[in-house]
């Protein structure tokens, strides 16, 4: 006689967990399932799944009591009655971040505090936030920096009048400075640091047109020669250039991504207004986009020369419209090294622009 082999599926031995849970459901079925339920839920977790990795917590941002008592309220501009005798002395291991805060539209949103946000210093919480405050009287420190190379040359009136009336615009107060730099193949500065606005128009007269365009260099040399020249642990000041060009670069000797690093060494946001006034978008426009992007900045694409001066408004608004949040980072090292930060809004309704990070100092 003939015996057949039987077959039998084989599977695996139950865990733990699924032992468990096959018990419960059979309870289920034979009692109350609320029971089942809680029993359930007083499986250890363990049990139940493999633990996730571990991602740093993103958790509303709180002022330490201390610093809470001798700081304005949150929401509240830092407003001393003389605005020229405005000064924060901080230590060499907080960070001052200015941030601005828009909707999907666009427009700016105040009135936020500090528990709307969330933020990571090289992905751990910051160690104690010392103070927050929106609309900040920081005084301004901005370079105004002008492509005049042959690419801009047909509009290049129309450019130096929107500067001008941006720089009359702009500066408010008496601590304010600004300074003046043309660019072709080489970066020349023709108004140094000034309050006064008579320097700062002769400055933007001064501008000639002519030659190829090295718009890296000119990125770099400001923040360099005259960004960074205020250093850290002095007097906080809201520092930003901002760039009219095209964007095209044919002659720097630094990469972008240089140029990039010398802005975040100097916390210097850059600001761009595009003068490339055709439909197509190029390298150039993109190059703007990452100066401005990578430094919590903006660039604006204006359709027309008459559109320019809408730009200018928008970063005059945003320059008045920012929060500063000042910190002390978790296991701070004075090595000089970059330090990435992340600073997110709990409402997702709302997004935040701000620098990627900074450099530490050096001791």
């Amino acid at each position: 006689m003939l015996i057949q082999p039987s077959f039998r599926r084989i599977l695996p031995a139950a865990s733990p967990a699924s032992a468990a849970r096959r018990a419960i459901r059979i309870a289920a079925r034979r009692a109350a399932a609320p029971l089942a339920c809680l029993l359930l839920s007083l499986l250890p977790a363990a049990a139940q799944q493999q633990p996730a990795p571990q991602q740093p917590p993103l958790t509303p941002l709180q002022q330490s009591p201390a610093a809470a008592s001798s700081t304005p309220a949150q929401g509240q501009t830092a407003a001393p009655a003389d605005q020229s005798t405005f000064k924060i002395v901080r230590n060499v291991d907080e960070v001052n971040l200015l941030f601005s805060v828009t909707d999907r539209h666009g427009s700016f949103i105040p009135n936020l505090k500090l528990g709307d946000f969330a933020l990571l210093d090289d992905q751990k919480a910051p160690e104690r936030v010392t103070s927050f405050t929106q609309q900040t009287n920081l005084p301004l420190r901005v370079g105004l920096v002008v492509d005049t190379s042959t690419s801009i040359r047909q509009r290049f009136d129309f450019e130096k009048q929107s500067a001008t009336q941006f720089l009359l615009q702009v500066l408010r107060s008496r601590a304010d400075r600004a300074f003046v730099m043309g660019f072709d193949a080489t970066p020349t500065l023709t108004q140094d640091w000034t309050n006064d606005i008579d320097s700062l128009q002769t400055g933007v007269s001064k501008l000639r047109s002519g030659g190829s365009t090295a718009l890296f260099d000119a990125v770099y040399s400001a923040c360099r020669d005259k960004q960074l020249s205020q250093t850290r642990g002095q007097e906080p000041v809201r520092r930003a250039i901002v760039v009219i060009s095209d964007g095209n670069d044919n002659q720097s000797r630094v990469y972008i991504d240089e140029a990039i690093k010398m802005c975040e060494r100097a916390e210097t946001i850059v600001y761009a207004i595009s003068t490339n006034w055709t439909p197509s978008r190029g390298r150039g426009d993109d190059n703007l986009k990452k100066l401005a992007e990578a430094t919590g900045g903006q660039a604006f694409f204006p359709p027309s020369m008459e559109e320019m001066v809408n730009g200018f408004n928008r970063i005059q608004e945003e320059l008045r419209s920012q929060y500063l949040l000042t910190y002390t980072p978790a296991d701070f090292k004075s090595d000089g090294a970059f330090r990435p930060i992340y600073l997110y809004c709990l409402d997702r309704r709302y997004q935040v622009r701000a620098k990627k990070g900074y450099f530490a100092p050096r001791p």
